[in-house]
């Protein structure tokens, strides 16, 4: 692989870290989000299937149901574990603040770390390990205070879907040959599954639930579904641990977003927070530059 290509993967998964630090923001603007959280997962576990297919038939045509042809136990399985990843991020953040959520997933690239070493024998680069090790500073800085003024129930939620994603990510990287959109559609099908069983298999609990927080769902899940193929693309060239490394680009900014008064949140994070944000940002620059100056063969 030429240096090219990784930089212009290592660009590829921080974009798509960023556009799902818009997640955050959605979630705080439902009403009464405790009161519809399956609802919620049900429409954009729905929609994320939905815009994928979609993206799948504009790239290959009527022959992209070939992908599907293809999916094996790698597949299944990571579409269970983004599922988990998908369920946990929101009975989180509807549980406690969105600091809290958003920096618990910055454990991401430490298990995938550990997983992806144990399971795929990745070893980790110089500069990988470091900018871990600073980012995982910066995340004991963060849920310093904030893990404290949260819900600890919602922190260990989102720690589970920390743990999904990573292990997500793994299984992309586990089999290269197997199309990695879907198991991404796996997972939002499996959510909707899963929501609509609690829900008793009755539209119902439906009838209720507010036009906003049904449209904020489906843009949610245009949100996942746009990180989802930036990522997927990306994951053809990095490590688990780089992937994940990189997707903290969406714990930062979702602190960002739900704290700018232009947003109407006014989520104000504390001072350790925006010390530890700072602090990971500085790890993601650092891994960027430290890539651009190593040529990968």
């Amino acid at each position: 692989m030429s240096k090219s290509t990784y930089i212009f993967a290592f660009i590829i998964v921080f974009l798509a870290g960023t556009v799902w630090s818009f997640g955050a923001l959605t979630v705080r603007y439902m009403i009464d989000s405790h009161e519809y959280v399956f609802q919620y997962l049900f429409y954009r576990g729905f929609a994320i299937a939905t815009i994928l297919i979609v993206y799948l038939f504009f790239r290959e045509g009527f022959s992209f149901y070939k992908n599907f042809l293809k999916i094996g136990f790698s597949s299944i399985l990571g579409g269970i574990f983004l599922a988990t990843a998908f369920t946990g991020f929101i009975f989180s953040i509807t549980m406690t603040s969105a600091a809290v959520t958003l920096f618990m997933l910055a454990a991401m690239p430490f298990i995938a770390a550990i997983v992806g070493y144990f399971i795929l024998g990745e070893i980790l680069k110089k500069s990988t390990l470091i900018a871990m090790v600073i980012a995982f500073f910066g995340v004991c800085i963060m849920i310093l205070n904030d893990s404290i003024s949260g819900s600890s129930l919602g922190a260990f939620i989102g720690f589970i879907s920390a743990t999904g994603f990573a292990l997500y990510t793994v299984t992309i990287r586990w089999k290269p040959e197997t199309p990695k959109f879907t198991t991404a559609v796996l997972a939002g099908i499996f959510c909707s599954i899963f929501s609509f069983f609690v829900l008793g298999f009755s539209f119902d609990p439906f009838v209720n639930m507010p036009d906003i927080n049904s449209y904020l769902s489906l843009l949610h899940g245009l949100i996942v579904a746009t990180g989802l193929i930036l990522y997927s693309i990306g994951a053809k060239y990095l490590p688990s641990a780089e992937l994940a490394l990189l997707s903290l680009m969406e714990c930062v900014g979702g602190v960002i977003w739900v704290w700018l008064p232009i947003f109407g949140i006014n989520e104000v994070p504390s001072l350790t927070v925006i010390l530890g944000g700072s602090i990971i940002t500085a790890a993601v620059i650092y891994y960027g530059f430290a890539s651009s100056k190593t040529e990968t063969n």
